[in-house]
């Protein structure tokens, strides 16, 4: 049974807005305190969305480093594919393991 992601919140539109204003706002050094509070007290959203958002978009910017939207993707499904190789894997040696016990037992 697949999982359900959680229903947003927030529309898209005003995520990516939010996050867009707040990503400009904190180039400019002068103005970078208190930048997300005030941007999300402006648009009526949790300042802590908004600093999630904006930390995701500065990492997948390549402003900050740390673990892309899209490589941390691609990790989840090879951490899938693992598992089910592993799984098939095990399938297999148990297979193998009573063929071989068959292949070993004597002719009536």
């Amino acid at each position: 049974m697949p999982i359900m992601a959680a229903p947003r919140k927030y529309p898209d539109e005003l995520r990516e807005r939010a996050t867009r204003l707040a990503v400009e706002a904190r180039k400019d050094a002068v103005g970078r305190a208190g930048v997300i509070k005030r941007i999300a007290d402006q648009l009526d959203v949790h300042p802590e969305a908004l600093r999630g958002w904006v930390k995701r978009a500065e990492i997948d910017g390549g402003l900050v480093p740390g673990t892309t939207s899209a490589e941390a993707v691609r990790i989840a499904e090879l951490e899938r594919e693992v598992k089910e190789l592993r799984r098939a894997n095990a399938i297999l040696k148990s297979a193998s393991a009573f063929f071989a016990a068959e292949l070993d037992r004597p002719l009536r």
